[in-house]
């Protein structure tokens, strides 16, 4: 594998932007290896940070590179800041970045493959919602999709948040917090709108730890899936909103993907 530190310019933004990218290493004898084959486009994980973290933060807390590995899957971690994967309310257009810019500049740089079938997306906490955001409204490019830990229940989030200055945080990002149930920012809504879709729809994969302070949004999101009719996995054990469980169940997402290769896959 190959460990690339990147920083690019980003013109949605308009200004330096960095992302970690973990590729499958080519080999001049590839063998049984089919993604080492050279010029190979590869199967993609996007995966996304939370809300005190940045790119580096995956590589720092857990051993992706070496969960990544013998998948032949390349992984690609972007700096957001904390914009909960949006396009803010004063201009910082994250949401146009993580949905549009990075994949087509990520692929400008490297063998990514761009089907539909090869492209996943996974984060905690704040990158779990991220995840579910990305796949929900563009599920024309994701296959999967998976959250650990997510904030999950942003209507409910921005209700019951008691600490004035995160609440004019949430209110930078997403203007009038009233005005949040029925948006694109609310996934729960669009659960229901993909289910109802006659389009692709991801696969979900869930987990949250049942000592979790968003364990109860994770329950509200999984029980709105499920009646919507959405495909989705739920998982959920002790824990808190902590690195020793996100560790633990990022392998548990490798295992799941439904990456191409795989048998039954």
């Amino acid at each position: 594998m190959a460990l690339i530190h990147c920083n690019f310019h980003s013109d949605v933004l308009g200004l330096a932007c960095s992302m970690d990218v973990i590729l499958p290493q080519a080999a001049k004898d590839a063998g049984d290896v089919p993604w080492a084959v050279p010029g190979r486009r590869h199967p993609t994980l996007y995966l996304l940070h939370g809300l005190s973290d940045d790119h580096t933060i995956w590589q720092r807390r857990t051993s992706i590179e070496r969960y990544a590995a013998p998948l032949g899957l390349a992984v690609v971690m972007p700096a957001v800041g904390r914009s909960f994967y949006a396009d803010t309310r004063f201009g910082h257009r994250c949401w146009t970045l993580v949905s549009e810019e990075l994949p087509a500049v990520a692929r400008s740089f490297f063998p990514l493959s761009a089907s539909r079938r090869d492209n996943f997306v996974a984060g905690l906490s704040m990158g779990g919602y991220g995840a579910f955001k990305l796949a929900l409204r563009r599920p024309e490019m994701f296959a999967a999709a998976a959250s650990l830990s997510g904030s999950l229940d942003m209507v409910c989030r921005a209700r019951v948040e008691a600490e004035p200055e995160f609440r004019r945080e949430l209110e930078h990002v997403f203007g009038d917090l009233t005005a949040l149930r029925g948006s694109g920012n609310d996934l729960l809504h669009l659960a229901r709108k993909v289910a109802r879709s006659r389009g692709p729809k991801p696969a979900l994969y869930q987990w949250c730890g049942t000592e979790d302070f968003l364990y109860q949004d994770n329950l509200r999101f999984r029980d709105n899936a499920r009646k919507a009719g959405l495909r989705l996995t739920y998982e959920e054990g002790p824990g808190g909103h902590e690195w020793a469980c996100w560790d633990r169940q990022i392998q548990r997402v490798l295992e799941w993907l439904p990456i191409p290769g795989r048998r039954g896959v």
